[in-house]
């Protein structure tokens, strides 16, 4: 355990004495590490509910080119995100990388829309989930079953999951994600082999697709989907080899997830017909991929894929779950939550406090979901168009906004270190990202009573992304704070195991 120093210390520093403030490294290679970040993707809920939705609403044929569009972008991004993983290991990567580059004030401030964006994509997904679920136990059990109670006992189970170490979470992930990509490929075959009357047509990557007013707001849907593969160097200190693994995964996730979404939006275009895929999509909603597997594949695949749409969103909990935990933990071990959250599990070196966190603000919002709701079996209006919708695009307008900090920080962390020129291309594609970044967030604001499907004129279209304007600017008072009261712990913001080695050095040497 660390302990105030004594006279002998650095004032305002705890001495090291112990690992329970640091994170157990090289239990994750690239395998373990990729299948992590790409769970949180839930590629089957994107294909069965992100992809038809934005068809339905935005009446945009062209998605597939968006998916293209999108992974330009974040490749872009990813080009300074991951040079940047080269320099700094840090379970709080995002407010680590800004604290880096924007100083300690603009951390506090990122750390805390982090922890509030991955806390709401999380819980949001207990929502779909329990709506699911409780639809399976109707179809194969005749049961009828609250949503909130499956949802309350997915919170339980991830709980428990995230307080054992993470190499029993990577191969829970890793099997659920194998298995759920397959089928998801066994029907872009199956709807390549027998497209409808259009063929095998190619309009859908057509750029004249994409006109119309809904593109910026198409943009905020599809860029929902690639939420996860910015996670990877959230577990750099758990990695043997981060400079070298933590840019290979992103880059791996990034692009796969790119080409995958494309190819896959393109699959329901092709079994539709490009002239049809809007009006299905509005006439099915998430049953469209069902029942277009239904025709081509057969009732037993589809019933397989049902399962495997709830198995996904189970493995997407997970995933969310570590992020949110290890994003508690730099906090804690850093002076922005309590000290306890900065601390492992001594059992199994998980961070276990914040993983206790995390189970309870979503045992908490399921609770209040669930009261609010008078209809819980059978209606999704609560579970799906509330929790997960509003939940969902709360968390993804946080990381966007946190992608373009970040962006801008790779920027002025490499002019401040006197490496402009060396990392000048680096430079050019972070500030590119950013921009492209930035005009993203701002429709996202813009077109919020769209995508929470509320009418222009709810107090939602405010109050909702209000929540992420909130976390920044009490994250900022909170720098700002720290910085006036405790300069040495506001010093210490984005160092993680730096700070820690600093305290080691300077105890011994006491």
């Amino acid at each position: 355990m660390a302990t105030e120093s004594s006279s002998k210390g650095r004032p305002g520093i705890s001495t090291f004495k112990g690992q329970d403030r640091v994170l157990r490294a090289g239990r994750l290679g690239t395998g373990g590490l990729l299948l992590s970040v790409l769970a949180a993707t839930a590629p089957l809920m994107v294909v069965a509910g992100v992809m038809p939705t934005t068809f339905a609403v935005m009446g945009i044929v062209g998605q597939p080119l968006l998916f293209v569009v999108l992974g330009v972008v974040l490749v872009l991004f990813s080009v300074g995100y991951a040079e940047m993983s080269r320099h700094v290991h840090n379970a709080g990567a995002f407010y680590a990388y800004i604290s880096r580059g924007l100083g300690g004030t603009a951390g506090a401030s990122a750390a805390l829309v982090a922890l509030v964006a991955y806390n709401a994509l999380q819980v949001g997904i207990y929502g779909i989930f329990g709506f699911e679920v409780s639809g399976l136990f109707a179809t194969y059990a005749d049961l009828s079953v609250a949503w909130w109670i499956p949802a309350l006992v997915a919170a339980l189970v991830v709980g428990a999951l995230g307080w054992l170490k993470i190499d029993v979470n990577a191969r829970v992930l890793g099997v659920l994600l194998i298995v759920e990509v397959a089928l998801v490929v066994i029907f872009d075959i199956a709807a390549v082999s027998d497209p409808a009357a259009q063929g095998l047509s190619l309009h859908a990557f057509n750029p004249d697709t994409l006109s119309g007013v809904g593109v910026g707001t198409a943009l905020c849907f599809c860029i929902a989907a690639f939420t996860g593969f910015e996670q990877a160097p959230v577990y750099a200190e758990e990695t043997s080899r981060p400079h070298v693994l933590v840019p290979r995964v992103m880059f791996l996730a990034v692009g796969g997830v790119a080409v995958f979404f494309a190819l896959s939006s393109w699959a329901l275009t092709v079994a539709t017909g490009p002239s049809a895929i809007v009006g299905e999509a509005q006439k099915q909603s998430a049953g469209l991929l069902f029942g277009l597997t239904e025709d081509r594949l057969g009732t037993t695949f589809t019933d397989v894929l049902h399962f495997l749409f709830v198995t996904g969103m189970f493995a997407a909990l997970l995933s969310f779950h570590n992020v949110v935990a290890r994003y508690a933990f730099a906090m804690g071990r850093e002076g922005l939550l309590p000290a306890a959250f900065g601390r492992t599990n001594s059992a199994s070196g998980a961070p276990g406090t914040g993983s206790l966190l995390q189970t309870a603000v979503s045992v908490v919002v399921i609770a209040v979901f669930a009261i609010a709701d008078d209809k819980p079996t059978g209606d999704p209006t609560v579970p799906v168009l509330h929790l997960f919708t509003w939940f969902g695009n709360i968390g993804s307008l946080g990381v966007i906004l946190l992608m373009a900090a970040a962006s801008a920080s790779v920027v002025v962390f490499f002019v401040r270190r006197g490496a402009a020129g060396a990392q000048a291309w680096r430079l050019i594609t972070s500030a590119l990202a950013g921009i492209a970044l930035l005009v993203i967030a701002f429709y996202t604001v813009k077109d919020f009573d769209v995508l929470v499907g509320a009418g222009p004129e709810s107090s939602l279209s405010w109050v909702l992304p209000g929540i992420i304007g909130l976390a920044v600017l009490v994250g900022l008072a909170q720098g700002l704070v720290m910085r006036a009261r405790r300069p040495e712990a506001h010093a210490r913001i984005g160092l993680g195991n730096e700070a820690f080695q600093l305290e080691k050095a300077a105890g011994e040497a006491s």
